[in-house]
């Protein structure tokens, strides 16, 4: 249920990606934000008809509060990646075509010694842009004739740089019969990993290819499985396994259409599903040696952390070696140095954790000998890359309320941070200069510059300017408070978007999901606080026990007790901003939270829901019992209730909201969707029965094509317009009634 940010890419880039359960991605990964071509209708609660939505946007170009509208109408920046001299970027940019539901994904570059615009060079359906070694051409994926490929852009080049504008036709280098999952190019350009989702008992993509053929063509629909997973995330298994392979580039910058199979004999997902990249794989400096991370399935892969780093020869003589065999937890995104003589990656300690504290590792490839590079730094780090020099190693990690970008020092391990406020989600590293893609509460991500020791930091994209100009946005405050056990816990406020001094505010009160992330100074397109903001509400937070970027201790500190300790730090720290913020209404407010927080949600409409005129959960835990036999990832649920629930009775039933649903009495909004299959759809409908069935006023949204997200723009927006008339219905002040004063 946590974040992390994964580094791919020659020059290093970290895009950002999630672990596990759904909130938590506080931004969410960018292949799962490409959205799908059509909206399914949503019937009203009452009735049989379909409830109206717009069919188009018009942005409002004159002053006015921050709306979901203007979420979905922006520029989404990801995925910097500098060249090899430091002086091009190239970027993925996503824009919405809200009448097609769905986002259009382009590549740019920058040329950074000039400045300027950005020039796109694919305007649409194109993702992963990769520059080659000698940065010259920009390899990307994109599909051709109904699959993903890859294809290579060459720009000319004269005295002035290259020619941005003018670059020749895109050629299309992969020609398999499967989609490219992901891909990196070798040092020297000369070759590529490619990942593909294959049946391991074909000997050719094709094969794989005719066999989905045949499956499509059988008039019976049904599946037989024999083990777990039978679906993930939000999709049915099918049998495939993404494996790793090695094409060459032939005289001509072409690829063979059946590469060579690295991991032969590996029963396991490279990169891993489902939300594994290219920081699962890498070539050594050399090119002669492939690492990567994968989880080998069995019988156990639902209940099992245990990913192992392996490495094989590049060109396949040989079957590939286990490195971290010793450790039965989480090994995972490795990165070799330039000297080709140690493997940097990330591990934990805990087998079946997936909240643990990753630790920095170094193996000396000569000897086998490992050791931990950061012992003293209780942070949980991602996104690793290292410097050119192989003396720096630079990563991400959330710390207390920030997600800033650090730099390791690998001698001594010392920890620098470099740049500090608001969220790092994604960096590109060449000679002494930095690519930062970077948002924060108030601003989306843009691409800034910045020197290697931290210094310079320069903003040199400007998405989304004109509308954040005029859409305006809540100011923010972190507070902090003892919570339980009298122990610091840190929490935000946000002010509305038309802020006036004296007067309250209605209050929405979000709780965030995981339990093991956090909500911090960062943009999200998804439970973004500035929406509420702009309808008028204060937003308050807490970032409580179980929380990251406060220590692996305090992190700990809500497995086994998720009804405990996050509770009392929910009380003391609600009732800390009402002392610390006169401007807030406590007699006009509604708690809401997804995942996590809709479990809380849940729980606290039995055992704290004197504060709260209205509540609204969004994919929520109702019945602990169900939930462990009903959901994909097992070892999360046995991780946090100590064991299978039939070994475990006890521990499921200790916070189970389904058993306090007598105590409920606060009208509530469910919303759930049907392909959420990590809390399954059953769960919220338990839920509004209960609500049903005691008469408590509540109303149902259902989304049957969303997951644990809802990704889609005309679904994003109908969720934000039916959450917010529920909150307004639930705190508007009384017919007839003065606002209200502090």
């Amino acid at each position: 249920m946590r974040d992390c940010l994964r580094g791919a890419g020659l020059p290093l880039t970290l895009p950002l990606c999630q672990s596990s359960w759904g909130m938590i991605m506080k931004k969410a990964l960018t292949a799962a934000l490409l959205l799908a071509l059509a909206a399914s209708p949503v019937l009203a609660a009452d009735t049989d008809t379909v409830a109206p939505i717009d069919t188009a946007i018009t942005l409002d170009h004159a002053p006015h509060p921050f709306n979901v509208r203007d979420l979905v109408m922006m520029q989404r920046v990801s995925d910097p990646q500098l060249s090899a001299d430091g002086r091009y970027a190239a970027f993925g940019l996503r824009s919405t075509d809200y009448a097609a539901n769905k986002g259009v994904n382009a590549v740019e570059v920058l040329d950074l010694s000039r400045g300027g615009q950005p020039v796109t060079v694919v305007p649409k359906g194109a993702s992963s842009p990769r520059w080659a070694p000698d940065g010259k051409s920009l390899y990307y994926v994109a599909p051709a004739d109904g699959v993903a490929q890859l294809w290579r852009l060459d720009f000319a080049s004269g005295k002035g740089g290259l020619d941005l504008a003018g670059h020749k036709a895109p050629v299309q280098v992969s020609h398999g019969a499967l989609d490219v999952q992901a891909y990196k190019l070798s040092p020297d350009g000369g070759s590529v990993l490619l990942s593909y989702a294959v049946f391991t008992d074909c000997g050719t993509l094709a094969c794989t290819k005719a066999k989905q053929g045949q499956r499509a063509a059988d008039k019976a629909t049904g599946t037989l499985y024999r083990k777990l997973f039978v679906r993930h995330w939000d999709t049915w298994s099918d049998g495939t396994r993404n494996q790793l392979y090695l094409g060459r580039f032939d005289a001509r910058g072409q690829l063979s259409a059946e590469p060579i199979l690295l991991s032969r004999g590996i029963d396991g997902d490279i990169p891993s599903k489902p939300f594994g990249d290219d920081s699962e794989f890498a070539f050594s400096p050399d090119g002669r040696t492939v690492y990567f991370d994968v989880r080998i399935a069995g019988h156990s892969e639902p209940w099992s952390t245990n990913f192992d780093i392996y490495k094989v020869p590049a060109d396949g003589s040989a079957a590939p070696v286990d490195l971290t065999a010793a450790n039965k937890a989480w090994d995972a995104y490795p990165v070799p140095s330039p000297d080709g003589k140690t493997l940097y990656y990330l591990a934990m300690k805990v087998p079946g954790f997936e909240a643990d504290r990753f630790a920095i590792m170094a193996l000396d490839l000569a000897t086998g000998a490992k050791h931990e590079v950061d012992p003293q730094w209780d942070r949980s780090p991602g996104g690793m890359g290292i410097s050119a020099d192989g003396k720096t190693l630079y990563v991400t990690a959330d710390d207390e309320g920030q997600h800033p970008l650090f730099a390791v020092d690998t001698a001594s391990g010392k920890v620098r941070q470099l740049v500090g406020d608001g969220e790092v989600d994604g960096y590109s590293l060449a000679g002494p200069r930095l690519l930062l893609a970077r948002n924060d509460l108030k601003r989306p991500t843009d691409l800034y510059t910045v020197s290697a020791d931290g210094k310079d930091l320069s903003q040199v994209t400007h998405y989304n300017s004109t509308l954040l100009k005029n859409a305006h946005e809540g100011d923010f405050e972190f507070f902090t408070f003892k919570g339980w056990n009298k122990e610091p816990v840190q929490g935000y406020v946000v002010k509305p978007a038309d802020y006036r001094p004296g007067r309250k505010y209605p209050v929405a009160f979000i709780i965030h999901g995981g339990p093991q992330g956090a909500m911090t100074n960062s943009w999200s397109y998804r439970w973004n606080p500035q929406t509420y903001a702009g309808q008028g509400f204060a937003v308050v937070t807490i970032n409580f026990h179980g929380s990251t970027g406060y220590g692996q201790k305090f992190t700990d500190s809500i497995s086994g007790d998720w009804g405990g300790k996050p509770l009392e730090d929910l009380k003391l720290g609600w009732q800390a901003a009402l002392a610390k913020y006169s401007f807030l209404d406590g007699n006009r407010a509604c708690a809401l939270g997804a995942s996590y927080g809709g479990f809380m949600t849940y729980w606290i409409a039995g055992v704290w829901n004197q504060p709260w005129k209205c509540l609204v959960d969004h994919d929520g835990v109702f019945d602990a019992r169900m939930m462990y036999y009903a959901t994909d990832e097992l070892w999360f649920e046995e991780h946090e209730n100590g064991g299978p629930q039939f070994e475990a009775p006890a521990n499921y039933e200790k916070f189970n909201p389904l058993d306090h649903v007598k105590d409920w009495r606060v009208p509530m909004l469910v919303v759930h969707s049907g392909h959420d299959f990590r809390i399954p759809l059953s769960q919220g409908l338990g839920a509004f029965t209960a609500l049903q069935r005691r008469g408590i006023p509540s109303e149902f949204l259902t989304f049957p094509d969303e997951s644990h997200w809802v990704l889609k723009p005309h679904n994003s927006v109908l969720w934000h317009d039916t959450v917010n008339a529920w909150l307004k219905q639930w705190t508007a002040e009384p017919a007839g009634a003065s606002p209200a004063h502090d």
